[in-house]
């Protein structure tokens, strides 16, 4: 089967939004008497902070400034969780985010300055208060609703239930707020099809899918992936898999996935020295990694895709589901920046999850959610918003750096380098994870040898092409060097 993944996707950076702690507007019409969270508690007391849609609205300007040129929103519709993973309705934004009025305003912004929004769509499993739900609630087994669940016996217990009296019905992981539906039934799936086509022609450029594994039905998401493509030929869908995804990635079902496995292999070996390997985000062993063995793990991660859909994997560090990188890499700032490097200059889009660029930390959820501080720019590492803003846009200014083929060209003693080829243009990238400066000699291929020479768009040096290598590239501790072929335009210096 022919592979096509959309072509703005692999010229993207996303960046991840949490809505009820990224930023609240003051223009958000919220009813009289509503009482929320004080900005900026601890997101361990859970509750709502009263982040909106708006408030994204306003702050375009900070993203784009930052360098994004696409949003990923987790959950907006109506719910009764500050995450938005409970859902109440699927064809109504969530009033206390400001309603479908504030996700108009949202798109026709982001789309004013060229920018895309993919929500989260979670498919496999409602809330209690969802409508079809609530009706069996009320009315039992007479509900014309009663095959959309799968109810195991009566009266239901979906909140008084112990060991001795568990809930009975089919729930995701268990959890009685969260009641799975059943896909089998044919209104369901007329229903969520019906969902994904809605906000696709309201707007939307995409669909993050939230643990579709656990809706093992191949029909039901080819159906889905012609059901989105049929709206907007260019949407994106990712889905949440936290492995390899192979059969999930052939041309019939996603573009692309969330790519954790990017992630591990980047933490490893970036952050080696101050890793939590105890932590284990989505189950997952954190493994350290020499140059050797994240090479290993690159080839095979590309190996395994096609060019389309390795151009398209959403390559993140962290998310909602996770700790923050630098509480993972033990508060290492220097391995956050090169990761973040890293993310900037390999094959994928890279995401960035919401208030990393400006040093916000924290354990796995709920710490990895708290406010973003709009109102105290003192707890912002300028320093490092600064590195994020020149890392994004090396990657923007350098179309190499986006879409240019790949190809490991060193691995040796805490330096791991490889070469993006666009046309003629190419682009030697080599990392050095030691914590004193280097210079490597590079074994060119054959098309980056052809060149001339080499001029850093990333730290300082000119290097000539001798004998089809660049010898004695001096490359900082901790840091990159960035070379381009016949380079021009601006210096970024590291």
């Amino acid at each position: 089967m022919s592979v096509h993944t959309p072509d703005w996707v692999k010229n993207a950076v996303f960046y991840q939004i949490f809505p009820d702690r990224f930023a609240r507007s003051p223009r958000t019409p919220h009813m009289p008497g509503l009482s929320f969270k004080p900005w900026g508690s601890p997101p361990e007391e859970q509750g709502f902070q009263g982040g909106d849609l708006y408030g994204i609205v306003d702050r375009l300007d900070y993203l784009q400034e930052l360098g994004v040129n696409a949003i990923y929103l987790n959950p907006i519709f109506a719910s009764a969780s500050n995450h938005r993973y409970h859902t109440f309705d699927y064809m109504q934004i969530d009033p206390l985010l400001g309603g479908n009025a504030a996700l108009r305003e949202l798109l026709d912004a982001a789309h004013a300055r060229h920018m895309y929004v993919v929500l989260d769509g979670v498919f496999n499993h409602a809330s209690r208060g969802f409508w079809a739900f609530h009706h069996i609630l009320e009315c039992g087994g007479n509900s014309p609703y009663i095959d959309w669940f799968t109810v195991r016996g009566w009266p239901l217990r979906p909140y008084e239930h112990d060991a001795d009296n568990p809930h009975n019905y089919d729930a995701w992981w268990n959890i009685p707020a969260l009641p799975k539906f059943n896909i089998a039934n044919e209104g369901v799936r007329q229903y969520l099809l019906d969902v994904a086509r809605y906000w696709i022609d309201f707007g939307i450029d995409g669909w993050r899918l939230d643990v579709p594994e656990e809706i093992d039905d191949a029909d039901f998401w080819r159906t889905f992936r012609k059901t989105v493509k049929e709206g907007n030929p260019d949407a994106y869908i990712v889905g949440e898999i936290w492995h390899e995804a192979r059969e999930w990635l052939r041309g019939d079902r996603f573009d692309a996935v969330m790519n954790y496995v990017f992630s591990r292999l980047a933490l490893g070996f970036f952050g080696a020295e101050t890793l939590r390997t105890e932590y284990k985000p989505g189950g997952y062993t954190l493994v350290t990694l020499d140059a050797r063995d994240l090479a290993a793990g690159v080839h095979h991660m590309y190996s395994i895709y096609s060019w389309e859909v390795a151009q398209a994997q959403m390559n993140l560090l962290d998310s909602h589901d996770t700790a923050r990188t630098l509480w993972t890499v033990g508060d290492d700032e220097s391995a956050l920046r090169l990761c973040t490097l890293f993310q900037m200059t390999m094959p994928g889009a890279p995401c960035v999850y919401y208030g990393d660029e400006i040093g916000m930390t924290g354990a796995t959820d709920p710490f990895s959610r708290g406010a973003f501080p709009w109102h105290d720019t003192t707890e912002w590492n300028q320093d490092l918003l600064d590195f994020f803003r020149r890392t994004i846009a090396l990657r923007n200014q350098h179309a190499v750096l986006r879409t240019g083929a790949y190809a490991t060209i060193h691995a040796d003693k805490g330096v791991f380098g490889f070469m993006r080829t666009l046309g003629n243009q190419h682009a030697v990238v080599l990392f050095n994870s030691t914590h004193e400066p280097v210079s490597v000699d590079v074994a060119l291929p054959a098309n980056g040898a052809s060149a001339a020479g080499y001029q850093a768009v990333w730290n300082s040096g000119s290097y000539a092409v001798q004998g089809g290598a660049l010898n004695n590239v001096r490359i900082p501790a901790r840091d990159a060097v960035v070379l381009l072929s016949d380079a021009s335009g601006m210096s970024l210096p590291g």
